[in-house]
């Protein structure tokens, strides 16, 4: 059983459908006030991925609450400064779709920084260090979802490359600043960071 503390940071990696985000709310059972910071976008019209997140709202306990952060990048970070109860983030992933979206980093030309506010890079660089800064000194205990998507084939776009590369970049920010990291494959948790024996 974990042992509560002030600001405890977890961060639990996997691929699709390892177990990760089961895993990452096994740890948070015991507490009974859990934010949990939804990062997935709307798509309108995508009956499939509408019934994906009502499948994971439903295995929650009832006594969760539920945020939608999904609809802008800069929402994260500031509940993550103000919440006062436990935060679960589902995903990093998610959120960093989100974020490329808003700043228009899949676009080549955009990404290479020729407008005068140094353009999609600066501007995402911007948000994640915001991100990664809001997570480092979050109000309360955060565990934080995301994808690992290293161990695949090189994507044929740029834009898809850029996308992995900057996960990895984020993923291994937030590792930092985290006391415990686990990478779940399998559904099985392999302990890479361990902290002071906070997860059960």
């Amino acid at each position: 059983m974990r042992t509560a503390r002030p600001r405890w940071r977890a961060l639990v990696l996997g691929g699709a459908r390892s177990g990760k985000s089961a895993f990452a709310e096994r740890l948070l059972l015991d507490d009974p006030e859990v934010l949990y910071a939804a990062t997935a976008p709307r798509y309108e019209g995508d009956a499939e991925w509408a019934e994906r997140v009502a499948r994971h709202r439903e295995v929650r306990p009832a006594s969760w609450r539920t945020v939608e952060v999904g609809d802008a990048p800069e929402r994260l970070a500031a509940l993550l400064r103000t919440a006062e109860r436990t935060v679960l983030v589902d995903s990093l992933t998610l959120w960093l779709t989100v974020a490329m979206d808003a700043v228009g980093a899949w676009d080549d030309e955009a990404w290479k920084g020729e407008a005068p506010d140094g353009g999609a890079r600066a501007a995402l660089g911007m948000l994640v260090a915001d991100l990664v800064d809001a997570y480092a000194g979050s109000a309360g205990s955060v565990v934080a979802v995301s994808d690992e998507i290293g161990f695949g084939v090189v994507p044929g776009s740029a834009g898809t490359r850029r996308f992995r590369d900057e996960l990895g970049r984020r993923n291994q920010d937030v590792a930092a600043a985290a006391d415990e990291v686990s990478l779940v494959v399998a559904g099985i948790p392999v302990r890479l960071k361990p902290g002071a024996g906070t997860l059960g």
